[in-house]
């Protein structure tokens, strides 16, 4: 049997070693999946969520017990991605960003790479609220509700920088084609 959410963080309370990487195994790709999107590395994002499930253990062992896990760990992801861009994007530009893009994307071939690292470029240049808010809704697939949940900010704020986004990337991207 297959334990929920709510049984592994009692088992982490619990001190039980196997279910934070229960947790882990069952969170962890769709948390990486965002924090690499929205850091642009890898290696980033895989600090960054090291970080979340050492908080994460350490609020459970110290009595945080949350409704919606996943939730929580978005919470967690989106603060901590927020904290590692403040302290290192403003050092990584130009040629040291175009470097830590092409770092984060897969070995495709020409074609998708170059799409990819176009797609990469437009989302750079979106303000982190709407970057975020468009990975939360767009590449994560959250529902607005879950959404809410995770950044703290309203629905109408949300809908309205999903929206921006979509066209501020729309636009960027149609720029590329026609060039």
């Amino acid at each position: 049997m297959i334990p929920t959410d709510d049984q592994l963080i009692a088992q982490i309370a619990a001190g039980e070693p196997t279910a934070l990487d229960q947790l882990m195994n069952r969170h962890g790709p769709r948390l990486m999946r965002f924090a690499t999107h929205y850091l642009h590395s890898s290696s980033d994002a895989d600090d960054v969520l090291q970080e979340v499930f050492l908080r994460a253990d350490r609020a459970i062992r110290n009595g945080s017990r949350p409704d919606q896990v996943s939730a929580w760990l978005f919470r967690i992801t989106v603060n901590r991605c927020r904290s590692h861009r403040r302290r290192w994007w403003p050092f990584v530009s130009g040629a040291a960003a175009d470097h830590a893009i092409a770092r984060a994307a897969t070995t495709d071939t020409h074609e998708q790479f170059a799409w990819r690292d176009e797609i990469d470029r437009a989302l750079s240049t979106l303000s982190a609220p709407l970057r975020e808010a468009f990975l939360l809704k767009h590449v994560d697939g959250m529902a607005y509700d879950e959404m809410v949940a995770v950044t703290g900010a309203s629905l109408s704020a949300l809908k309205m920088r999903v929206t921006r986004a979509c066209d501020q990337l729309r636009e960027r991207l149609q720029e590329v084609r026609n060039a």
